[in-house]
C-alpha cells in the first residue's frame, strides 16, 4: 500500500504540474492592471491652449448658428479668420429671431441677399481689439466700423449699450480680437 500511495501521489503531482504548465492562457481570467490616471492637475511648465479665431470661437461655442451661417452666406469667414485685430457684436439667436420678424424676412431670404447680409454683418465688427476695460472708457462716443458707419457706445446703469443693443456677455476672446454678445442685430444706418 505505501508503494501505491507513493505511485498516486507522484501521478496527483505530475497531473498538478502538467495542468499548471497548460493553463489558460487567457488573460482575462487575471484581474486587471490597474488603469493609468492622468494627473488633473495642469503643469505650470505647459502654456494654455490659444483660443481660435473669432470663427473658430463661434463655430466652436454652438451658440451662434445664425450668425456663422450669415458669416458664410456673406463670404466673411477668411477676412474674420485673419490676423485683425477685430471686435464683433454678436447677436443671439432670440437677436436674430426677433429682427427677422421686423424686418419681414425668412432666414433663407436674409442668408440669400449677399450684399444686405454683408452690410449687416460688418456693421457688427470694430476694426481693433476691444476688451470691455476699453468698451468701458468709450461712453457717449462713436466708434467706426468695418462697414464705414459708426456705432454710439454708451453706459446706462452699469450696462453697456452698443447703439440700442445691451452686451449681455463680455470678452470672450479669440486669437484675433474678442466677442462681444449683445441682444439686437444692429442694423446700419440708410445710406443717404
Amino acid at each position: 500500500m505505501p508503494r501505491k500511495l507513493s505511485s498516486l501521489l507522484a501521478i496527483l503531482l505530475i497531473f498538478s504540474l502538467v495542468a499548471a504548465a497548460c493553463g489558460n492562457d487567457d488573460d482575462s481570467a487575471q484581474p486587471p492592471a490597474a488603469a493609468e490616471v492622468p494627473d488633473p492637475t495642469p503643469d505650470p511648465t505647459e502654456a494654455p491652449a490659444a483660443p481660435g479665431t473669432i470663427v473658430e470661437v463661434a463655430v466652436e461655442s454652438g451658440a451662434f448658428p445664425t450668425l456663422v451661417a450669415a458669416v458664410q452666406a456673406a463670404g466673411l469667414v477668411d477676412v474674420l479668420s485673419g490676423e485683425g485685430p477685430f471686435t464683433v457684436f454678436a447677436p443671439t439667436e432670440e437677436a436674430f429671431a426677433a429682427a427677422l420678424e421686423a424686418l419681414g424676412l425668412s432666414a433663407e431670404e436674409l442668408l440669400a441677399d449677399v450684399d444686405l447680409l454683408t452690410g449687416v454683418l460688418t456693421y457688427h465688427v470694430l476694426p481693433l481689439a476691444a476688451p470691455a476695460e476699453l468698451v468701458l472708457t468709450l461712453d457717449g462716443e462713436s466708434v467706426t466700423t468695418v462697414a464705414g458707419s459708426d456705432v454710439v457706445i454708451t453706459i446706462a446703469g452699469g450696462t453697456v449699450m452698443v447703439n440700442d443693443a445691451a452686451v449681455v456677455t463680455a470678452d470672450i476672446e479669440a486669437s484675433n480680437g474678442v466677442i462681444h454678445v449683445i441682444d439686437k442685430v444692429l442694423l446700419p444706418p440708410a445710406p443717404e
